[in-house]
């Protein structure tokens, strides 16, 4: 069972907003190190599943590559099709990018993919 997955974000509070906004994550109390400068919230997710989101001073940005080797997306499961498609929604009108859907892939799946304030991807399906 995953414990948690956890990112590297610039801005923490932001990003801390939009996970409990768009996808009803609820958040602990920021943590913080002086002696590193690292600052971290853990959002809890009904599941059980957490996201871990953590900030630094001296962290260093990188190209995020759509088809590139490794972290590729986040996938929200909203519970029905009509979830997907509000959300989906909501987010376009807030000036989120949609990169696809809401649709029904090939292999059955009911979803759309948006980038979240700092261009990961995340899928929301039903």
């Amino acid at each position: 069972m995953i414990s948690h997955i956890a990112i590297y974000v610039e801005n923490l509070e932001r990003m801390r907003n939009f996970y409990e906004k768009y996808f009803g994550g609820i958040s602990n109390n920021k943590y913080h190190n002086p002696k590193t400068g690292l600052e971290t919230y853990f959002v809890s997710f009904g599941d059980g599943c957490r996201l871990e989101l953590m900030t630094r001073p001296d962290l260093i940005p990188r190209e995020k590559e759509r088809t590139g080797t490794g972290y590729v997306h986040l996938a929200f499961s909203v519970g029905s099709k009509e979830n997907v498609d509000s959300i989906t929604a909501q987010l376009k009108k807030d000036g989120y990018e949609v990169i696809s859907g809401p649709r029904t892939t090939g292999d059955g799946y009911y979803e759309s993919c948006i980038l979240d304030p700092e261009e990961n991807q995340i899928e929301i399906t039903k």
